[in-house]
């Protein structure tokens, strides 16, 4: 048996909140696991004040939550570990190719862009900025691991982490990211010379929308 490999052209999405005109922040925000992108994004609404564009890209794989056949809730994930580098190589072609269609009629130069993931969106949007091509001025990563594999050795991805303005959100209650993982985040990143900031919260896995305003705020 031999595996085959072949490039071919498909249709992904992704959803916007807020207006391009007077915005002075555009963010990127990738969603969990098993979420789509327009859910995702309702959460964020309250980041919609007029000064911020807002993106969500979608997961290029999407699959039934059930098999229930009165409840067919459909989901979408950024990738598995089948196949997994070929997956990676596919969504940060995807998200440069969201990045450039938002630039495409804003002047880059005007704005500030926040790369927010959430859960398995968290090593989505790191692996984004230190691979991609888009410049990204601020990396926030909510309940979720930045990623083991991403290799802090090559000066290239450590100089892309190291421009952006890097923050760990955390629930304390969050049964996924505990102090123990969060502390091994931050051990590697700083050994790297990547700073970073914690920014803990009464919650478990979710978004909160009173630290929202408070990443927000300037």
């Amino acid at each position: 048996m031999q595996e085959h490999r072949v490039s071919v052209a498909r249709t992904a999405r992704y959803f916007t909140l807020g207006s391009l005109r007077g915005a002075g922040e555009v963010w990127f925000a990738c969603h969990g696991y098993g979420q789509l992108a327009s859910r995702f994004l309702e959460k964020l609404r309250v980041l919609d004040d007029g000064t911020r564009f807002l993106v969500a890209p979608e997961g290029l794989s999407r699959f039934y939550l059930s098999e229930s056949p009165t409840e067919r809730r459909v989901g979408a994930s950024w990738m598995t570990r089948e196949d997994r580098l070929a997956e990676i190589e596919d969504y940060v072609q995807y998200l440069d190719a969201v990045y450039q269609d938002v630039f495409g009629s804003l002047d880059r130069s005007r704005v500030t862009v926040h790369a927010l993931g959430f859960s398995q969106g968290a090593a989505t949007v790191s692996r984004w900025t230190g691979l991609g091509r888009a410049t990204v001025d601020r990396v926030t990563l909510w309940g979720g691991e930045f990623p083991p594999d991403l290799d802090l050795a090559l000066e290239t991805v450590a100089d892309r982490l190291r421009a952006a303005r890097l923050s760990l959100v955390y629930g304390r209650a969050d049964q996924f990211i505990t102090s123990k993982v969060v502390a091994g985040i931050t051990e590697r990143l700083r050994a790297h010379g990547i700073p970073c900031r914690e920014v803990p919260f009464d919650g478990g896995h979710e978004l909160n929308a009173t630290v929202l305003r408070e990443l927000a705020a300037p």
